[in-house]
């Protein structure tokens, strides 16, 4: 008999613990309101542990909800700056419509005051070294151009077509070397050739000293020539210069018109063009 309880002696015990348990809670049915001893030493045991836990667990659970409120910003971040972007690229575009609508009103303006019949050309390319420098327009020979043909803009004459092709053109401009524009100072009528400097520059030429040029003055065409009409606006006059010696002046030109800056301009059809 004692054999049998020693080879059997650990199912023995967790009987007994099975039984002082049940027995515990058959008897505490009827006192739910009250703890009874073994209860509370269960819970003074149990409570740091139950604590601990619920610490953690509230510690992972604001982790968890920070990480979750951190994904939703980002990707309202994200939506947002989309949209910045799109509004910028609208006031961008809005802004090029406005100046653009600008400059067309300009040229328009110049169009209707002028005799002659005139085409309106985009500036599409630029060929340039250090020796000159030509514009490339979108309208050709296609278009009833030809070389030769003057070509103006808002502010005064830009230069003149080369090299006309079927569906584009070169403009040989008024600051280059190889222009010359016949000239006359709009205050005193005295004459002359602007001829390009090369830099955005203008000399005119061939003006007797004893001719009245002063600094400030408007320079304009001259009309000789046959190229461009009369009274289109060159230049203003920025420095001038009488030698001792020597039959005529030197005076310097600055454009009216702001080569650098150009994107649309009026080429002017010859009659029967």
């Amino acid at each position: 008999m004692r054999e049998f309880f020693s080879r059997n002696k650990r199912y023995f015990i967790t009987g007994g613990f099975l039984l002082v348990a049940f027995l515990t809670y058959a008897l505490n049915l009827k006192n739910r309101e009250h703890a009874n001893p073994l209860e509370r030493a269960v819970l003074a045991a149990t409570s740091p542990l139950t604590s601990t836990a619920a610490g953690v667990n509230g510690f992972v659970d604001g982790i968890w909800s920070n990480y979750i409120d951190l994904i939703n910003v980002r990707h309202e971040n994200k939506i947002l700056r989309d949209r910045v972007k799109r509004l910028n690229e609208r006031v961008v575009a809005a802004n090029e419509a406005v100046m653009g609508n600008i400059r067309l009103k300009e040229l328009l303006a110049l169009k209707t005051s002028l005799d002659a019949p005139s085409l309106a050309v985009s500036v599409i390319g630029e060929d340039s070294s250090a020796w000159f420098k030509i514009l490339v327009v979108d309208r050709g020979s296609a278009d009833g151009l030809a070389e030769g043909m003057p070509v103006v803009a808002a502010g005064g004459i830009v230069g003149r077509l080369v090299k006309v092709a079927p569906k584009s053109s070169r403009v040989l401009l008024l600051t280059d070397h190889a222009s010359a524009v016949a000239a006359v100072v709009q205050r005193s009528r005295a004459r002359g050739v602007v001829r390009g400097m090369g830099g955005g520059r203008c000399s005119m030429e061939f003006t007797v000293r004893d001719e009245d040029v002063k600094v400030g003055d408007s320079v304009v065409t001259s009309g000789v020539g046959g190229v461009f009409p009369k009274g289109l606006p060159i230049g203003e006059v920025t420095m001038v210069k009488k030698g001792e010696y020597g039959v005529f002046q030197t005076i310097e030109v600055r454009p009216s018109v702001n080569i650098a800056r150009l994107e649309e301009m009026l080429v002017l059809l010859r009659p029967g063009q």
